[in-house]
């Protein structure tokens, strides 16, 4: 089971999850999820994703906000028949993020969900205040990214 990282209700903690209808196939949509190297090509906002090895790749992520997010992935699980992607984070985000592709009305149902805590002491400094900026930087960032995926898929 995928359960929130450490205790709820500290300022740096953050649980994200957003679900993205998309009228691809499941198998079409995972193939191209599962290539994180390719995200920045249809994600605006992952500037850059550098494999390190065959389970890892650092990534760099900016949105609406003047800020950018560096971290390390590590695969945990890649399950194709499950629909599932799982990944730990270390860097500026440590924690856990998991896409889960399903079946769904007209195509592919996506679900994405994030455990993390914010460890970029900047924004650290920020976190009574900025939180609800950072909550509506990512949801803009993940509109962003399901209208990339989108455009994407369509090209074929």
């Amino acid at each position: 089971m995928f359960a929130p990282s450490g205790p709820p209700g500290r300022l740096h903690r953050y649980h994200f999850r957003s679900v993205w209808q998309l009228s691809a196939q499941p198998t079409v949509v995972y193939a191209v999820l599962e290539r994180g190297e390719a995200y920045p090509r249809w994600w605006p906002q992952v500037r850059e994703v550098v494999p390190l090895d065959d389970r890892s790749a650092s990534a760099r992520f900016r949105s609406s906000l003047p800020y950018e997010l560096a971290v390390v992935a590590t695969e945990v699980r890649r399950d194709p028949g499950g629909g599932v992607l799982e990944a730990e984070m270390g860097g500026d985000l440590v924690g856990r993020a998991r896409w889960t592709v399903a079946p769904g009305a007209g195509g592919t149902r996506v679900v994405f969900e994030q455990d993390v805590e914010l460890r970029k002491p900047a924004l650290r400094r920020w976190a009574l205040v900025g939180r609800p900026l950072f909550r509506i930087n990512h949801a803009l960032m993940m509109r962003a990214g399901r209208r990339g995926l989108a455009a994407w898929l369509a090209r074929g």
